[in-house]
């Protein structure tokens, strides 16, 4: 069985974060979704729960970053093509979010960034393998 991600977000409007997030294609499991909670599927693996702050905070005796101002993750997703990336912006920005970045454009990798209604930071990319750059002297990796 492969391994599934679950992503807890804090957000201040459950209803508007959903409608933000629908703009731009996501679908939700009502199965995981209350009043203070959705579940946001990205893929059969990949998952982001939207959780109200109050409802967030039962989770954790850390306080909520105020991600208007502060960094603590950028939440960065593939896209299959330059076109997928820059629809999926696009939508983000016609829906309410921000541009946090200029475009990145490396050749072999297009990437384009903005922030949600509640600040936190998404990147979303498309990487042409067959033209990443080949490491000059690149040894190899030994995980113990």
């Amino acid at each position: 069985m492969a391994t599934k991600i679950f992503v807890n977000l804090p957000v201040r409007d459950l209803n508007a974060s959903v409608a933000f997030f629908t703009q731009l294609g996501f679908r939700f499991n009502a199965q995981f979704t209350d009043e203070n909670a959705t579940c946001m599927i990205v893929s059969e693996d990949i998952y982001v729960m939207l959780l109200v702050k109050p409802f967030f905070q039962t989770f954790t005796t850390k306080e909520i970053a105020d991600s208007t101002k502060t960094t603590e993750v950028i939440l960065a997703l593939s896209a299959e093509s330059r076109e997928d990336v820059d629809s999926m912006v696009d939508k983000a920005l016609a829906a309410g979010g921000k541009q946090s970045k200029e475009l990145q454009d490396q050749g072999f990798m297009y990437a384009r960034n903005f922030q949600d209604l509640d600040g936190h930071l998404w990147e979303v990319m498309y990487m042409d393998m067959s033209a990443v750059p080949q490491a000059e002297n690149a040894a190899p990796v030994s995980v113990s």
